[in-house]
């Protein structure tokens, strides 16, 4: 919150959350939500206690946290806790849209709020839209392992903006969304659901103005004294964490009962350890703190003496002007978690050195190790290097000590919490705000509805994978839904519609799946079609050059050897080397290899190489869905011919010129196309709205 005031003033802020327990009673509920409204400016959610056990205890932190910190061995998961996930992040976003005006800006702050981007968008409200994750975001591998993985990515692909600390964040969730989402992936943005997700590195600061300010007041000055007297003689060594199992506190304090082992000076050092207490009813937190108090017990009765013990282990919060007067006598500060989105104390400390004093311990899992890289990096687990790393931070030379900890004063004093905020607002409401996700019929499409009302007979040639039919993972589960059945049925049924679905499908596939309708089939792009009401297939074109196939077979044979997932599909006219279940960036790096040397081996054969949405065709020269619409059309009296498509193979149809035609493109491509549709759900739509108007103007 206190970050939020780097935006200077120049937005009025509207605070929505949750007060963090549950408030059962109505009239304390009314007491509360009064007092933060008047007092704060905020609008309080209330959770019940079932709720706060499902949303926040159980699916943000002990199913999503563990997640997100690579502690695989710590998540749990129950089905009823995404129920009540789902469930608060509605109640989110209907007080958010209860408040929101079109054009406004809405920050999302962290994991506990995954779903609630796509909510707002799903609203159509024109709000601007964006979350920053104060978390790690794991690598694929780690994150593929949930089971809501994809809807919780479709939730935050909602947002305009998304905001990371570190760029290796921002890289594993475009991974995981290229792989999981099939999503069109660019280096700042995501395109996905005809909606563009730009991806920022915002590394967060600590309240730098709060810490310089409280380090020339009378308070600190008092309590830097007291803490002097009572550590006098002493080499300090601070540790400030949340008890919590990603910071590594077990691993420390071994590291540190074998320090007091091994170095002779052991004895002048004292480690202060402020552990603040965190979720104190998640069993494994319990189970933490029962360990490290342990552990500090047994290291305390190993090394103390009568004058010296070497462990102050506080388990609550201190003030902040103690915290202040610690951080600027401590000689060391050991942060070393095991994986931290940015870890501010490493901040705060540098912060509070503005003499250069000091030496920093730091993990490089720790997202503040991009931009404090001069601090004493360690690897958290490995035993020896931290030891070594203290001993380091312990004996470094004063000049050399100086020389990093101004550096590092001066970038968290430079980059602060303001800084932070403004960069993510400021380009936040820099974004276009969309005023609906569902598109209205422009004039265009005015057009055609008033152009098929006039219509006596009509054709209509329908690709059917990406258009009819959503584009699948699994080829061979693309089967018609019950929409797509209702829409073919309703053609089926009008008199005077003939229609053809113009497919790259096998015939097998298009008998099986559409041979009982009564229209045409046209497979492989135009090279065989079967006529309505017959049951045989024939080419279009019978001398139509194939001599090259084999040739190409063994190339893609080669290439499916080195690719794990792709596989070849050979088809009368044309040959197909699928990827879609190939890690999508080798993917794409063969794919091009092979267009490559495709290119080149066949610079004189008459065919076309074709990129299309996880596949390289190669087909004939002489085989078009352009061809096979002529050929359909020439001698027939249609008044109006609508022609669909959503690739590349589709524009030998919109490049045909006839007055008669409809030119349907669905997807964001680029086309000849005269009308374009978002996606095949919104295309059945306009159809059905075509077949519900023929001819009634006439």
């Amino acid at each position: 919150m206190s970050a939020m005031e780097g935006t200077g003033g120049e937005f009025e802020m509207s605070w929505i959350g949750w007060p963090g327990s549950a408030v059962v009673d109505a009239k304390r509920r009314q007491r509360v939500q009064k007092e933060l409204r008047e007092s704060y400016g905020f609008e309080p959610i209330f959770l019940t206690q079932e709720e706060v056990t499902g949303y926040y205890q159980g699916f943000s932190n002990s199913s999503l946290w563990p997640l997100l910190h690579y502690r695989m061995n710590f998540m749990r998961y129950e089905s009823e806790w995404w129920d009540c996930y789902r469930q608060v992040n509605s109640r989110f976003a209907e007080a958010v849209l209860a408040d929101a005006r079109e054009g406004d800006l809405v920050w999302i702050h962290d994991y506990h709020l995954m779903l609630l981007p796509q909510m707002l968008r799903k609203a159509g409200r024109g709000l601007r839209i964006g979350l920053f994750l104060h978390t790690p975001f794991p690598s694929y591998e780690v994150y593929r392992c949930h089971p809501n993985r994809r809807e919780l990515l479709e939730g935050l692909l909602g947002a305009d903006l998304v905001g990371f600390h570190t760029f290796g964040y921002l890289r594993h969730f475009r991974s995981s969304v290229i792989r999981l989402l099939n999503a069109e992936a660019h280096p700042d943005h995501i395109a996905y659901n005809n909606h563009k997700c730009v991806m920022g590195v915002y590394p967060i600061g600590c309240n730098a103005t709060a810490f310089k300010e409280e380090l020339h007041t009378p308070g600190f000055s008092r309590r830097r004294s007291y803490f002097e007297r009572i550590y006098e003689g002493k080499k300090l060594v601070l540790s400030v964490e949340r008890l919590d199992y990603s910071k590594g506190i077990p691993q420390k304090l071994d590291a540190i009962e074998k320090f007091l082992e091994t170095w002779e000076h052991a004895s002048k050092v004292t480690f202060v350890f402020i552990s603040v207490p965190s979720r104190g009813d998640v069993p494994e937190y319990q189970q933490l703190r029962q360990e490290v108090e342990t552990r500090v017990g047994h290291i305390n009765g190993r090394f103390s003496t009568v004058d010296n013990v070497p462990i102050h282990f506080i388990h609550k919060s201190i003030s902040f002007t103690d915290l202040c007067a610690l951080y600027s006598l401590a000689d060391v500060a050991m942060v070393t978690p095991f994986v931290d989105g940015m870890n501010l104390v490493a901040k705060e400390y540098a912060a509070c050195k503005p003499d250069g004093t000091g030496a920093l311990v730091l993990s490089e899992f720790a997202g503040a190790t991009d931009e404090l890289f001069k601090a004493i990096i360690v690897n958290p687990y490995d035993l020896q290097n931290m030891i070594s790393g203290l001993r380091d931070a312990l004996t470094i030379p004063a000049d050399d000590k100086h020389r990093r900890m101004s550096s590092m004063h001066e970038r968290v004093i430079t980059f602060d919490n303001r800084y932070w905020a403004h960069s993510f607002v400021t380009d936040l409401s820099h974004v276009t705000p969309e005023t609906s996700r569902r598109r209205r019929p422009d004039q265009t499409e005015q057009q055609v509805l008033a152009k098929t009302a006039q219509a006596g007979r009509i054709a209509f040639f329908l690709d059917y994978d990406g258009t009819l039919k959503e584009l699948q993972d699994d080829a061979d589960t693309a089967w018609p839904t019950a929409p797509i059945q209702d829409l073919l049925d309703r053609l089926a049924q009008r008199e005077h519609v003939d229609t053809y679905i113009i497919s790259g499908r096998k015939p097998d596939d298009l008998d099986s799946w559409l041979g009982h309708y009564p229209f045409t089939l046209i497979a492989e792009h135009g090279f065989l079609y079967r006529l309505k009401g017959h049951k045989h297939w024939q080419p279009l074109d019978a001398h139509a050059d194939l001599s090259w196939k084999s040739q190409v077979i063994d190339v893609l044979g080669k290439f499916v050897g080195s690719t794990p997932g792709s596989y070849v599909e050979e088809k009368a006219s044309s040959v197909v080397w699928h990827f879609r279940r190939s890690d999508p960036e080798f993917g794409q790096v063969k794919a091009q290899q092979l267009i490559g040397l495709l290119q080149d081996m066949l610079s004189n054969v008459p065919v076309r190489v074709h990129h299309g949405k996880k596949i390289v065709e190669i087909s004939s020269l002489q085989v078009s869905k352009g061809a096979a619409m002529s050929y359909f059309t020439q001698n027939r009296r249609y008044d109006v011919i609508v022609c669909a498509g959503d690739d590349q193979t589709d524009e030998s149809m919109f490049r045909l010129e006839d007055e008669r035609l409809i030119k349907i493109k669905v997807g964001r491509e680029e086309t000849l196309a005269d009308i374009r549709m978002d996606n095949p759900a919104d295309f059945r739509n306009f159809i059905a709205s075509m077949v519900n108007v023929i001819g009634t103007s006439r």
